[in-house]
């Protein structure tokens, strides 16, 4: 007769328990998402790799969101969600918030091969306004004070290269709270001008706001771009097992390849755009380090202005 010690029955028993690791203190996987447009339409578009998400990785995932881009950015500081995607002026900001306690890991890649978008400021067709400097004495809205194209990137370009304070220029300054809220607001005339963003000229916030009736095609008009910003990044905290992270990291590469539909939703394909997205690439926090320069300067010049 084999006899089994109590040792190595205990070791027995543990084993199928330990076979998924990391999985064993993380059963359910919450990711954040930004609020850059209304919540029905930001959880459709990630639902596709929610699920995508579970079938792969056999544990629950649940999609994280607030009002603002602060709240997801808190969220993770506080651990109270593993991973999100971050804009880049949003990664900046967890990065000061947990002092560097957060790693990113992917980011967009386009069919040309680039990583970038834009900031631009927008208005009414029919405003009269064709530049920064029409906008002069009109009312201006950013969008949330953590989106890069909404705020970072828009009001450092403004004060660097177009030489003019925002508070000044302007007659007002104010947030809309999103991009959607943005667009909205000048089309309704709340706002003359807004920040916003867009991949090209027939991609971005007030396209797609077009192409989902929001608003009247044919109305907004851009009137100023900055230069190519990197797009943001899917985000971990620092403190998960690096397991955990690359697994993660790993599925989400495969995603766009294994579900093509899913891919197209969550990346808002365009028929019409002949640059759409096409996957993910890897990224470090090297990459967006300008970022988090750029805020610590806007951070200064607004206490400045205090």
């Amino acid at each position: 007769m084999r006899f089994i010690t109590a040792t190595a029955l205990a070791a027995l028993i543990a084993a199928p328990a330990m076979a998924d690791g990391w999985k064993d203190d993380y059963q359910v996987l919450k990711f954040g998402v930004l609020s850059g447009e209304n919540e029905k339409d930001r959880i459709a578009r990630y639902t596709p790799l929610e699920k995508y998400l579970e079938e792969k990785l056999g544990i629950e995932v649940e999609i994280f969101t607030a009002g603002n881009y602060d709240g997801v950015i808190q969220a993770l500081a506080a651990d109270q969600i593993e991973i999100a995607r971050l804009g880049s002026s949003s990664y900046a900001a967890a990065y000061t918030a947990t002092n560097g306690g957060v790693v990113p890991t992917l980011t967009d890649i386009k069919k040309d091969g680039t990583t970038g978008y834009y900031s631009i400021v927008v208005t009414r067709c029919d405003s009269g306004i064709t530049s920064l400097e029409d906008a002069k004495g009109k009312v201006h809205a950013f969008a949330d004070p953590d989106s890069t194209s909404g705020y970072a990137v828009p009001y450092w370009n403004m004060v660097n290269k177009e030489g003019f304070k925002p508070e000044e220029h302007f007659g007002t300054v104010t947030f809309g709270g999103s991009h959607e809220a943005d667009v909205q607001g000048v089309y309704n005339g709340t706002f003359d001008t807004a920040s916003t963003y867009q991949n090209n000229d027939v991609n971005g916030i007030y396209q797609r706001m077009e192409a989902k009736g929001m608003i009247e095609p044919g109305q907004i008009c851009k009137i100023w771009q900055s230069p190519e910003i990197t797009t943001g990044p899917w985000t971990f905290r620092k403190n998960l097992p690096a397991e955990m992270i690359e697994e993660v990291t790993a599925v989400i590469e495969t995603f766009p390849a294994e579900d093509p539909e899913g891919f197209k939703l969550y990346s808002s394909y365009d028929p019409e755009d002949d640059n759409n997205k096409v996957g993910f690439t890897r990224v470090d926090a090297d990459r967006y380090q300008w970022i988090v320069d750029m805020r610590a300067w806007i951070k200064a010049a607004r206490r400045s202005n205090s």
